[in-house]
């Protein structure tokens, strides 16, 4: 029989590692609450299912992977809060789980080094939330479950061009930040590769080589563009809504070390000057 991945929140992530797994004559199952985008999965080799209240028999019978993606909420992980008794009836018969959490759940270092045995103490509600529904998950009794904890994510259609195109991009500085990044197309070669190897119970941050601070991203974004760099503005002073104040509320430099040696992984772009050029390469 071959192997069936239901993909909870079948995103932008998710959508990324499809496309390795149907080449390779997987059925994908992705969930979505926008029926919208049925076609688009449809087109991507991958079967719909609305959520919550698609017909999910087939794929629970069948499937041998899942993945989750969806966020949680105050209530905790809704995929949990929807389908727990069936995710623990599944569990035993799975070959892999994979959870995609955050970077987040670490909190604030300073600008130092964390890896995976770093303690979990989340500084906002979104790291705090994510540490909750990692908790959730590890509860499941036999769950093949390995946890992605993602830096910031960049990808086709999700960077800092745009912005920096409109003149709407700001380059706030606040002394010593720093932030981790990954690339989508790394993300995805991340989860087949520990598919191939799969060690239930462990954890690996996603995140490339290069911790840099967020002016320095927009800064070479503006020069691969040939347009003025933004002004620095000085974090103190600087007018945001309190959701964009809360990304500076933490810096560290996050470690990748547990994910290239024991996943094999050889980043396609190990820092964001790499993963930029790309992007403006495959944009033409």
């Amino acid at each position: 029989m071959g192997k069936v991945l239901i993909s909870f929140g079948h995103g932008y992530c998710a959508r990324a590692l499809a496309p390795h797994l149907v080449a390779r004559g997987w059925t994908v199952w992705g969930t979505t609450r926008k029926p919208e985008k049925a076609a688009a999965f449809e087109a991507e080799g991958v079967t719909p299912v609305l959520w919550p209240d698609g017909d999910m028999t087939e794929a629970f019978e069948t499937a041998t992977h899942i993945l989750i993606s969806a966020g949680p909420d105050e209530g905790g992980d809704p995929v949990l809060a929807r389908l727990g008794a069936q995710i623990r009836e599944l569990a035993p018969r799975l070959d892999w789980a994979g959870y995609l959490s955050t970077t987040g759940v670490y909190g604030d270092h300073s600008g130092a080094w964390v890896d995976e045995t770093t303690p979990l103490t989340p500084a906002t509600r979104r790291g705090r939330l994510r540490v909750m529904a990692e908790d959730q998950w590890r509860a499941i009794e036999g769950l093949p479950l390995h946890i992605f904890r993602l830096a910031g994510i960049y990808g086709p259609g999700r960077g800092p061009f745009e912005k920096v195109r409109q003149g709407t991009a700001r380059r706030i500085v606040k002394p010593g930040q720093v932030f981790s990044r990954i690339h989508v197309a790394d993300i995805a070669q991340v989860l087949a590769a520990s598919i191939d190897r799969p060690d239930p119970g462990a954890a690996y941050n996603v995140c490339d080589n290069d911790p840099a601070p967020p002016q320095d991203v927009i800064a070479y974004a503006a020069e691969l563009l040939g347009v003025p760099i933004p002004p620095e503005e000085p974090f103190d002073d600087a007018v945001m809504s309190p959701m964009a104040r809360s990304f500076y509320a933490e810096s560290k430099k996050v470690s990748n070390r547990r994910m290239c040696e024991e996943l094999g992984v050889k980043l396609l772009y190990p820092d964001y000057r790499t993963g930029l050029r790309a992007l403006l390469d495959e944009a033409g």
